[in-house]
């Protein structure tokens, strides 16, 4: 990282970001071809990549791995896909909370990001509008206290800790208080694409210190590439260590950045040295304005994960490759033959689902499972 950011503050890092193509033109030397084609993609998708963010693009290297994550592409107006790819409509209960998995509430906090990425999921709302987020707590909180089964809330977005630091302290105060959760999860990229969110925020970690001492608090981001894994991410990671938080890590396979079983390897050990616990290795979803531009094919898909696997010690084997699936999260389990795989619901939306095995015909291609049999091929 350049000397001119080593001191600066999170907020400023923010202020002075690249919005623009006119903004990255000089910076990552763009033709003009490439400038009118990011300008007219973020009028349909925002771009916006912080300054601290930009610092680890290389810009001598079209191909960089962190500007294929952050820089818009000509492929992002395709309409092929879909803007919900995990029935998120069907399984919300109230205005940004779902509830999809019995032991889980789940609440869009913002619609803001410190980087907008380029495979992001919910596309159709990040950075575009606030519909789809939570405004009122108390009806959340009233909400979760009348499904006792519900264990956790991962509060999520856009990026949770986007949230000012008086928003995260409300969402503490309410869900630490209550005896029927085990633990409160944020979802965030914060360690990785804004460390200094964390590490120059006092007021923030002393939040967090106060109400971990009350409930388990998990941090769960997403480092997909070793270039993101840098001493600012590393020093974010220890200050949220400290304060007694698990850091879990889901990585978002991606084509021709992370779709190779060396770069995964690599990006474990970094994140297992850093105290942070690999979780998920994520199929990309079909999203519109993503699918087949980041999607890898299943089997290739599986073939890199168990490569990747291989190589690391007991703490980097413990993650699942899985696809989130509008019938639940399908761990990717093995390659019978030529023609069929084998899946297992990890977490399931019917519980009549939960932990079950099957097989389904898979041609070497294939990036998705459009439709899961309930009774059929079952094991």
């Amino acid at each position: 990282m350049s000397v001119s950011l080593n001191h600066k503050s999170w907020k400023d890092l923010l202020s002075e970001g690249c919005r623009s193509s006119e903004d990255l033109k000089d910076i990552l030397k763009l033709s003009e071809r490439e400038v009118e084609t990011i300008r007219g993609i973020h009028e349909k998708y925002p771009m916006y990549i912080n300054e601290y963010y930009l610092s680890l693009i290389d810009p001598q290297n079209p191909d960089d791995p962190v500007r294929r994550m952050s820089v818009p592409s000509g492929w992002e107006l395709s309409e092929e896909g879909q803007a919900d790819t995990s029935g998120e409509a069907s399984n919300t209960v109230l205005p940004g909370m779902q509830h999809k998995y019995d032991e889980t509430a789940l609440i869009l906090s913002t619609s803001r990001c410190a980087m907008y990425c380029r495979h992001c999921f919910r596309k159709r709302m990040v950075g575009l509008s606030d519909d789809e987020v939570a405004k009122h707590l108390g009806e959340m909180e009233e909400y979760v206290r009348r499904h006792p089964e519900i264990s956790n809330v991962l509060i999520s977005g856009g990026d949770a800790f986007m949230n000012s630091n008086r928003r995260i302290r409300e969402f503490l105060e309410i869900f630490t208080g209550m005896d029927q959760l085990d633990l409160i999860r944020f979802g965030t990229r914060i360690p990785v694409v804004l460390p200094q969110r964390i590490t120059t925020d006092p007021e923030l970690q002393e939040i967090l210190r106060q109400y971990g001492r009350k409930k388990q608090i998990y941090v769960v981001t997403q480092f997909n590439h070793p270039n993101e894994v840098t001493p600012e991410t590393a020093g974010a990671v220890r200050v949220l260590l400290e304060s007694g938080i698990v850091v879990r890590n889901q990585t978002v396979l991606l084509k021709e950045i992370n779709d190779d079983p060396r770069v995964l390897s690599e990006l474990f050990r970094k994140l297992t040295a850093c105290g942070v616990v690999p979780y998920y290795v994520f199929q990309c979803r079909p999203v519109r304005g993503v699918l087949n531009h980041f999607q890898v094919p299943l089997r290739k898909g599986l073939r890199i994960v168990e490569d990747a696997k291989r190589h690391q010690n007991g703490q980097g084997k413990c993650f699942r490759y899985a696809m989130s699936h509008p019938t639940g999260k399908i761990e990717i389990l093995g390659e019978l033959d030529d023609r069929q795989m084998v899946f297992k619901y990890h977490q399931a939306k019917n519980s009549a689902n939960a932990g079950r095995l099957f097989v389904q015909d898979v041609e070497e291609e294939q990036r998705w499972l459009e439709s899961v049999p309930v009774h059929e091929s079952a094991i």
